[in-house]
């Protein structure tokens, strides 16, 4: 029996190609590839070599070293590509009940008007939890205005997120019954559309974290979550440092709930809520 190879199984990646791959993603968007993930890296970009036009990874490096306008489009789909946008709905659900029960309605009260950034949002489920979150406050007649930046490197998923429209699947992935019944509603030809309400607390920007973050304002919570892991310990620290530079004195950070605050990082002091551990930043 003779067994017909596809074309991506055709698109052969050498060593060489794997380490120019590997340094343009950690200098263009910080991440950092170990030993070993060719196999990774050629998985996820065979079809975009076919896509793009190109006959092999060779031209694909190529395109990577070029300044020219046709670049930056294979840029930037190799970073879309490369990127995992693995979310769903109020994920880590314990922080997000510390943001609604505690530090929202204290926040509100004290303030008025509460800024918050998700960073590497992905296709908008973290910035839309937080969104119902203030809208279920501001149904109980809490007062305030809250204001939400969601901010990703790929402009693919900014788009879906801008959208506001999910599958049946997506919308399920963390989701009660209620909030689907109030907030979404089911679109004549498929798939369910988030509430106004809910979409107008957020604005979508794209936005690499290795840049500089003073043109995002300045924030009294900020979530960068599950982002971090993909990251060198230097590049980490930095992004940390520049998080507390962006965050009001007494404002608030939440990682995932398996990532830890670096020890260097001495802008920020840990808080235990209830059941989760989040970070005040103390100068």
């Amino acid at each position: 029996m003779v067994f017909e190879l596809t074309s991506a199984e055709k698109v052969k990646m050498a060593d060489e190609h794997y380490a120019v791959i590997k340094k343009f993603l950690e200098q263009s968007s910080g991440i950092v590839l170990g030993e070993g993930k060719q196999y990774l890296v050629k998985n996820r970009l065979s079809e975009l070599v076919l896509k793009s036009g190109a006959t092999s990874f060779a031209e694909l490096v190529g395109l990577l070293q070029s300044d020219s306008f046709a670049a930056k489009r294979i840029k930037n789909a190799v970073i879309d590509a490369m990127t995992t946008n693995e979310t769903f709905w109020f994920r880590d659900e314990t922080q997000f009940m510390e943001l609604k029960e505690k530090i929202l309605p204290q926040l509100l009260k004290s303030k008025g008007l509460v800024k918050i950034w998700s960073a590497a949002c992905s296709t908008g489920q973290e910035p839309y939890s937080i969104s119902i979150c203030a809208e279920a406050l501001a149904k109980m007649g809490l007062s305030g205005n809250v204001q939400i930046v969601g901010t990703d490197i790929s402009e693919t998923v900014l788009a879906d997120a801008r959208n506001a429209v999910y599958s049946e699947m997506v919308v399920a992935r963390g989701l009660e019954s209620a909030a689907k019944a109030n907030y979404f509603r089911v679109l004549p030809g498929g798939g369910y559309q988030l509430c106004p309400e809910i979409v107008r607390r957020v604005k979508f920007q794209q936005f690499n974290l290795l840049d500089s973050y003073v043109g995002l304002g300045r924030f009294d919570i900020i979530f960068c979550r599950n982002v971090l892991i993909y990251f060198s310990a230097e590049m980490k620290r930095d992004i940390l440092q520049r998080m507390a530079g962006a965050l009001e004195v007494g404002g608030y950070l939440f990682l995932s709930s398996t990532e830890s605050m670096l020890t260097n990082v001495t802008e920020f002091e840990s808080v235990r809520g209830g059941r989760v551990r989040y970070f005040k930043k103390v100068s």
